[in-house]
């Protein structure tokens, strides 16, 4: 795509460090570790947040383009509550960890929970071809399951043909209502990027296939999945599922797509999110997406052996790896966290908890296409989960990670 976030290079970068750091579908280092390092400290040893650097990274995030920033801590028992700027320009509404928000690239952690309690339920296998289910889908028969959910398929990211502008790409799909059949259309139309289980190389076809294996083994939607699986066992109230409609009920942030020119900004509020569906038009804020993440690592939503294979992680880069539909990030002080992140034009949000499950944070930013403010809110983990420890690294460019210079709404 010509319209990524302003990190041109890091992405052919980014693109030399995941070919470097292929490794075979089973060759992953174990849970909790990189490359086979020693584990790190667990919550229990957690220095405490440092919630003095967390606020001044919301103003910083602020005075380099969002309008608003948050971030919610859920400590053992203990909440935390920041927030600086709007939630809307317009009428200067005060931004509040409450608020509903687009969460991108965090259905995906939703999409591969529900695969895996099928797994354990014994309807799907994680190593069986996904032509088996879904016959003459893929060009390749060699393609499994956990080749989609681990990004090891090769599938082309339908994405980068949509958004190739990243402001007209966005208008043009912004009220569209796609079907899961012309997404996969759209990426079977490109060459492969790899070999199945060659590389790992990020893709949101990865996660259509992943809602159209929902759809075709439970014979219900995948909002129904979510909502009997996820949503309503954590009592999620304030998580849905809306697509194809434009609006987010309730109390919610407005997102703000920053353009590639003059730093326009663009109400991206409403839009089907067609284009993503079961890869990223989830709804939720802070309080569930915390709940949910600590859910997920203390084991309320599938069992310890599939948790396991969840956590088995493929190297993307000296300091991240990805699982299956969850991302492991290794941060300064030795402590490894575990999460998504994601990307929906004006949205950028993380949700990140410790192995225990114990400390949560969920951080995001009301803009998108803006590689600054993406730098900065990401520093958040290293504030929360580092605390003072993290002094190190302040003062000095938090360097993009590849999940950075994807394109804008590839729903990182």
């Amino acid at each position: 795509m010509v319209s990524r976030t302003p990190a041109t290079s890091a992405v052919a970068s980014a693109a030399v460090v995941l070919s470097l750091l292929a490794v075979p579908a089973h060759a992953a280092a174990p849970a909790g570790t990189a490359n086979g390092a020693v584990a790190a400290p667990d919550a229990d040893a957690l220095a405490a947040p440092d919630k003095e650097e967390v606020r001044s990274l919301l103003k910083t995030a602020r005075s380099q383009g969002a309008p608003g920033a948050f971030a919610r801590i859920d400590d053992n028992g203990t909440v935390s509550h920041i927030a600086e700027g709007v939630a809307d320009r317009a009428t200067g509404r005060a931004i509040g960890t409450g608020d509903r928000i687009r969460i991108g690239s965090i259905t995906k952690t939703f999409s591969a929970v529900v695969l895996l309690q099928l797994v354990d339920e014994g309807r799907l296998k994680l190593d069986t071809s996904v032509n088996s289910y879904l016959p003459g889908l893929l060009p390749d028969n060699r393609i499994t399951v956990r080749h989609i959910l681990n990004h090891r398929s090769g599938l082309y990211d339908y994405t980068d043909t949509l958004f190739a502008s990243t402001v007209s790409g966005f208008e043009s799909a912004r009220n569209k209502v796609f079907t899961f059949r012309r997404l996969m259309d759209m990426s079977l139309a490109e060459a492969r990027t790899n070999a199945p289980g060659a590389a790992h190389s990020y893709s949101n076809t990865n996660y259509i296939v992943a809602g159209m294996l929902i759809k075709k083994i439970t014979g219900k939607s995948v909002v129904t999945a979510y909502q009997d699986r996820i949503i309503k066992p954590l009592n999620l109230t304030n998580t849905f599922y809306v697509h194809p409609a434009t609006s987010i009920p309730g109390t919610y942030s407005r997102g703000y797509l920053t353009a590639d020119s003059a730093g326009k900004k663009i109400d991206s509020t409403k839009q089907t999110v067609s284009w993503a569906q079961s890869a990223g038009a989830l709804i939720s804020n802070s309080k569930d997406l915390n709940r949910f993440m600590t859910a997920l690592m203390q084991g309320e939503l599938m069992s310890a052996a599939r948790l396991k294979q969840m956590t088995t992680w493929t190297p993307v880069s000296s300091t991240q790896a990805y699982g299956l539909g969850l991302r492991r990030r290794d941060l300064s002080c030795g402590v490894s966290v575990y999460g998504h992140t994601g990307t929906v034009q004006g949205y950028y949000t993380w949700a990140f908890t410790s192995k225990s499950g114990k400390r949560s944070v969920t951080a995001f930013a009301n803009t998108s296409n803006n590689s600054p403010v993406y730098a900065t809110v990401n520093r958040t983990l290293e504030a929360t989960f580092c605390g003072k420890s993290a002094t190190a690294v302040r003062g000095t460019p938090a360097s993009l990670d590849y999940y950075a210079t994807l394109p804008d709404g590839a729903l990182d």
